[in-house]
């Protein structure tokens, strides 16, 4: 009995493994009792468009005045979370989705963008950002930023585009500021005998790669492209929110509390979600509004803090990292508080 036991171990192992390895992206893998491993269907189906959803999940009237919550969470990247078990979406894509959505709903008056997130790749913050202030011009909305957990750098960024921002008492917001990490592997690549063999055409081709040190003329190179996409963000923040003193100690990348920011006049009010809605409706002129939240059907929100995952739960079959080597899948400047930097991965590159 027991070698049988430990037959059927070993091999539940092997087949769970093999689940994996066969590339099961987007659904957890389950083994059963029997011994049996199966794949569920992700618990939020692609395929089916965002719909409009009270947390009552009661019928909407078609007369009715709403206010929309969309939420904006985890890393910002114009890419798929991937991994077995994830759930999450592409941010950039499911943000314009919602954007389309509360668009075409004339019931909406106004809606409140709920940030929690440290940022992401300065490409996807300025896409998403882009993207509400088009929606803002055609639709003439009101939008409320609410910023959670975290609202920093590409957060940041993008709740700059709202009309009012509106920090949690003990949110961690700021970081207005540049990164691309980079990483010299070559003494450990040495030690296992591993060289680094390029052919290039263009010197410059194989600009910040970690297999060899970063020279003072390309390191120039690239602090000069840093330096652009920082002033990009410090001249949006400087035009958006003209009331914000134009402090170096404000643009070096540093992150604040919510009472500190408020102090630097970069968030308008501290306060909750409940009281970033009231500040929607007070702005629609619409104090009876209900809110509703754009999720997939089968992603029901239950309560105003509901969101839609948007991480994954393993990003490959070896959990190990290594930022040199990681930083491949995202070779990206980036808008975000990171003090792992490992984290650029997170969002499936």
């Amino acid at each position: 009995m027991q070698t049988r036991g430990i037959k059927s171990l070993v091999i539940s192992a092997i087949a769970f493994f093999l689940a994996l390895a066969a590339g099961c992206h987007g659904r957890p893998v389950v083994m059963t009792g029997s011994g049996n491993v199966g794949v569920d269907l992700a618990p939020t189906p692609r395929k089916l468009p965002v719909i409009p959803m009270a947390t009552s999940q009661r019928a909407l009237a078609n007369n009715e005045c709403l206010v929309a919550v969309i939420d904006v969470d985890g890393i910002l990247t114009n890419a798929e979370a991937t991994g077995v078990g994830s759930w999450g979406e592409n941010p950039v894509a499911l943000f314009r989705e919602r954007l389309d959505a509360v668009a075409k709903d004339g019931r909406i008056q106004a809606i409140v963008v709920r940030i929690n997130t440290p940022g992401g790749s300065v490409t996807a913050s300025d896409i998403m950002r882009r993207d509400l202030n088009r929606f803002k011009e055609k639709t003439k909305l009101p939008v409320v930023a609410c910023l959670m957990d975290v609202g920093a750098g590409g957060g940041y960024y993008l709740a700059t585009a709202a009309d009012q921002i509106v920090a949690h008492p003990t949110s961690v917001t700021g970081a207005i500021g540049c990164s691309l990490n980079l990483y010299n592997l070559q003494d450990l690549l040495a030690q296992f005998n591993i060289a680094s063999v390029p052919i290039l055409a263009g010197k410059n081709v194989d600009l910040g790669s970690p297999l060899k040190p970063l020279d003072d003329e390309r390191r120039h190179m690239l602090q000069a492209m840093a330096d652009e996409f920082h002033q990009r963000f410090r001249n949006l923040v400087v035009q958006s929110r003209p009331e914000v003193e134009n402090l170096d100690t404000t643009f070096d990348g540093r992150v604040f509390t919510a009472k500190q920011a408020l102090e630097l006049k970069l968030v308008d009010d501290l306060g909750y979600l409940d009281d970033a809605v009231a500040i929607a409706r007070e702005m629609a002129n619409v104090p009876r509004a209900d809110v509703v939240f754009f999720h997939r059907p089968g992603d029901p929100a239950l309560s105003p803090y509901a969101i839609t995952p948007n991480k994954p739960l393993q990003n490959t079959l070896v959990p190990v990292s290594i930022p040199g080597m990681d930083r491949s899948r995202l070779p990206a400047f980036l808008y975000m508080w990171q003090i792992d930097p490992a984290a650029e991965t997170i969002g499936g590159k």
